[in-house]
């Protein structure tokens, strides 16, 4: 309801600060969510309209999928426990529900005809959102009601909003891997043009490295975030810098990919059963190695980093007579001081910005390793947000002191089984809200198509 002409007019000494704020939340949280969504909305239309039932991942949903799932996610987050509001489809709520890891549970054989039309996906998100928007603005107002189990709806709409880009940087990946001809070009940022890259190791003397969240702190976290505590790290040296495509072209020209002393049982089993021979991101046409940026073929970039899957990453390291680092490792060496105390960011106090790293939608790909000299911790160790996501060699697991979430019992513990790794950092289609240094990404180690790096250790 509008407002009248006298209540509109308040004398500003005689509004109260925590309204203010308040104010300023809820709105923020609504052009969050709404630009979680253009993100998104902007990243099905690179995709020419006869592709949108392809399957660029053979063990990911087609992508009509993820046009419904976004919007199922929020539906079923908040419409009845929540909203109060009733179900308009229960079959598309369910049909979107839940997604595909990505390794491990068989490859997906639906064909399209299987899914609805788009017209039909189309107008399911459209209603979803129009009746979430109204009954949101209602929700937000001075007496916001608590959601399941006591959490408040700005929780709630934290966790849609980060899911939404969490699939923002997703869906990019996997339409990475669309053929070229079924994506419409988008606008590329300027190349940035560096020196070339002095390969070396940095020394991280042994300290304390604090993991996860404190409940206390109010701050927002997903539940494997929490809680927080600290581990002491014995001294060791990480890579100043990722490994680049050069550093990895010389161990497949080494013959890495043939040499069966450098690979674990179960991955050199997965490699040869899958017939891989190269990073994902390469193709060999002649004596030329090409790498696919997300609208072209280029000549291999060779100070970039190299993307790859952990079982990858750790037969690299194996050939370099090193060691993926530890969570708590990589933490410290990101994190940590000399002195003992640990940083907001690896450089410092300084909100991320453009300025500081590729992330954050800047890019569609990756940049030289050392294209961002700010973008480095007390230590020296650069470029460790953004760029690429980093390996390491520590199970995903919980924290002492995990609890699921209520209302999204799975997100964590479904994947607490010994064959998920940890990734930290972040990549160029990774938001700004989840460069926070406790946010904890993990995939299965016989995974290729994700932007992630990773950086060697010695002890």
């Amino acid at each position: 309801m509008p407002a009248t002409q006298s209540e509109s007019i308040v004398p500003p000494h005689l509004v109260r600060p925590d309204t203010v704020r308040a104010d300023l939340v809820r709105h923020n949280l609504i052009e969050q969510l709404a630009d979680a969504r253009r993100r998104t909305d902007d990243l099905f239309a690179i995709v020419k309209s006869d592709s949108l039932y392809d399957r660029p991942i053979a063990e990911r949903h087609r992508i009509i999928f993820y046009i419904g799932h976004l919007e199922a996610f929020d539906w079923n987050l908040f419409h009845e426990r929540v909203l109060g509001l009733k179900s308009f489809h229960p079959g598309f709520d369910r049909l979107f529900a839940f997604g595909i890891d990505p390794v491990g549970s068989g490859l997906p054989a639906d064909q399209p005809s299987d899914w609805p039309s788009i017209a039909q996906v189309n107008e399911y998100v459209k209603k979803v959102r129009v009746a979430l928007d109204e009954k949101l603005q209602e929700a937000l107002s001075d007496s916001v009601p608590p959601g399941p189990n006591g959490f408040p709806l700005s929780t709630l709409l934290k966790v849609a909003i980060e899911h939404r880009l969490m699939h923002a940087e997703t869906l990019a990946y996997m339409l990475h891997q669309l053929p070229l001809s079924k994506k419409v070009p988008q606008p590329e940022s300027a190349n940035i043009f560096t020196s070339p890259v002095a390969e070396r190791s940095i020394k991280i003397p042994a300290g304390m490295a604090t993991l996860g969240l404190a409940r206390a702190s109010g701050a927002f976290g997903w539940d494997n975030e929490f809680e927080s505590h600290t581990v002491d790290v014995r001294a060791f040296a990480i890579d100043q810098y990722k490994v680049t495509n050069r550093q990895y072209l010389e161990f497949v020209a080494a013959g890495g990919y043939e040499s069966r002393a450098f690979w674990a049982d179960d991955d050199w089993a997965w490699k040869s059963e899958q017939g891989i021979s190269r990073p994902a991101f390469w193709k060999r046409e002649g004596n030329q190695w090409l790498y696919r940026t997300m609208f072209k073929e280029v000549p291999l970039p060779l100070d970039w980093p190299v993307y790859v899957s952990q079982a990858e990453a750790k037969a690299y390291a194996n050939w370099a007579g090193k060691s993926l680092p530890t969570e708590a490792e990589w933490q410290r060496a990101a994190y940590g001081t000399p002195e003992g105390s640990e940083r907001a960011y690896p450089w410092g106090a300084i909100q991320p910005n453009a300025g500081f790293g590729n992330f954050d939608f800047e890019r569609w790909d990756p940049v030289a390793v050392n294209a961002f000299p700010q973008n480095q911790s007390a230590f020296g160790v650069h470029g460790l947000l953004g760029n690429g996501w980093e390996w390491t060699s520590t199970e995903f697991a919980p924290f002492p002191g995990f609890e699921p979430f209520p209302f999204y019992r799975g997100y964590s513990a479904d994947f607490f089984d010994g064959k998920h790794f940890v990734m930290k950092g972040a990549s160029a289609r990774t938001a700004a809200c989840m460069l926070r240094g406790t946010f904890r990404n993990w995939f299965q180690a016989h995974y290729q198509y994700i932007y992630t790096g990773f950086r060697c250790v010695s002890r």
